[in-house]
This record gives C-alpha cells, sequence and structure tokens, in this order.
C-alpha cells in the first residue's frame, strides 16, 4: 500500500529541509519561559491506541491544569511565541516524528483526547482504523478553530457544539475515499489554507 512509504518519505524529507526552521522554533520557545519545548498530550490513534503527539509548546507550562482542554485565541494561557506558532501551524511540525515511527500519517483524521472518541457512535469508529494524520478534510475546513472558540465562556462546550459535528462527518469522508490521489489534494489545500486562506480553491471542502 502506498500510505506507509509515503509516509516515511515525506516525513523524512520535511524533518531534513525544516530542521533549521525547528532549531530556532526550539530556541525561542526555551528562552520565553524556560520550559519544556515540546507539548506531549495523549491522545488515541489506529486502532483505538494511545499514543503521546509531539507538538511545538505553546502554552505556559502545565496548561492543562489551569483550563479547558479546548483552546480559543484569547486564552490567557497561550505563551507570546505559542500565538505566533498557532497561527502559521507550525506548533504541529513536530508530530512528523509521530510519522517517521508509525503513529500517525501526514494524512488522516486529526487524533483526539480519549474523552472524545469514547463518545463515537458505531460508524464514527471507522475513524480510528486509518492512522491519525497532520492534517485532513477537517484542518482545511477549520484551519482557525482558535478563533470560533474565542470569547467562548466553556470552549469545550464550544467545540462540541460549533465544531465537532462537521469535523466527524468531514473525517468519516477521508475515511471513505482515502487514496494518494486525495492525500496529495489535501496537502496542497493545506499549504493553500495557510498562504492564502481567502482562497477560492477552499470552497469545496467548507461546502462538503
Amino acid at each position: 500500500m502506498y500510505k506507509r512509504p509515503f509516509d516515511l518519505i515525506l516525513a523524512s524529507l520535511g524533518m531534513f529541509l525544516l530542521s533549521p526552521c525547528l532549531l530556532w522554533i526550539a530556541w525561542r520557545i526555551r528562552q520565553e519561559d524556560g520550559g519544556p519545548i515540546f507539548y506531549r498530550g495523549v491522545r488515541v490513534g489506529l486502532e483505538g491506541k494511545p499514543f503521546r503527539i509531539f507538538k511545538f509548546r505553546t502554552m505556559v507550562v502545565d496548561a492543562e491544569k489551569l483550563g479547558a482542554s479546548s483552546t480559543s485565541d484569547d486564552d490567557l494561557r497561550i505563551t507570546r511565541i505559542g500565538g505566533f506558532l498557532r497561527k502559521y501551524k507550525l506548533d504541529e511540525l513536530p508530530q512528523l516524528i509521530n510519522v517517521v515511527v508509525g503513529e500517525m500519517s501526514i494524512v488522516g483524521p486529526r487524533p483526539e483526547i480519549q474523552r472524545y472518541t469514547d463518545m463515537y457512535t458505531d460508524e464514527e469508529k471507522a475513524i480510528l482504523t486509518v492512522r491519525p494524520g497532520i492534517t485532513d478534510y477537517a484542518s482545511i475546513w477549520n484551519a482557525d478553530e482558535g478563533a470560533i472558540l474565542a470569547g467562548a465562556e466553556d470552549p469545550d462546550k464550544a467545540y462540541e457544539t460549533l465544531i465537532r459535528p462537521k469535523k466527524l462527518k468531514l473525517q468519516l469522508k477521508y475515511v471513505k475515499e482515502q487514496s494518494l490521489w486525495v492525500d496529495l489534494k489535501i496537502i496542497g489545500l493545506t499549504l493553500l489554507t495557510i498562504i492564502r486562506p481567502g482562497s477560492p480553491a477552499l470552497n469545496e471542502i467548507k461546502m462538503s
């Protein structure tokens, strides 16, 4: 199958080419508050197996103990460098490590915490039959989750009401349609989302 060789080649190449950027980000995070460079939260992966995700830390140390699991753009736990990293999705780059070790794919449903996978219906459990990914249809549709949650009294409740239903629908869409062509299309649209957020080419996903 194309998936694993495709992931390994792309992730290894990405880590090599982006290494100067990754090192600079790691240095900036350490300079800001002296805390850990990475956030290693537990997520649910293929066949329901938990794993620790790699992300550049964008919030204060022990942020999970200080508030909701969902994060809005106006969350006071976000650090100065963290706001910049989140805006341009740079905090997701270390997940290339998860891809290399086989816990994630470049393209696939975004991994969730146990709380939300426990809520899956029988149909939605199909999401766990593929490796979670760094990007997918839902990531393109909801490229700025923090902005949607901004101002919410309960960010977790807002996520469950405003985002999760459509996100699940788009994740199931990927499970049914996955192919090399679909993966290449999603990667292209993801880059377009970052470079040109208002591009008409993104309407296909937003209207799905």
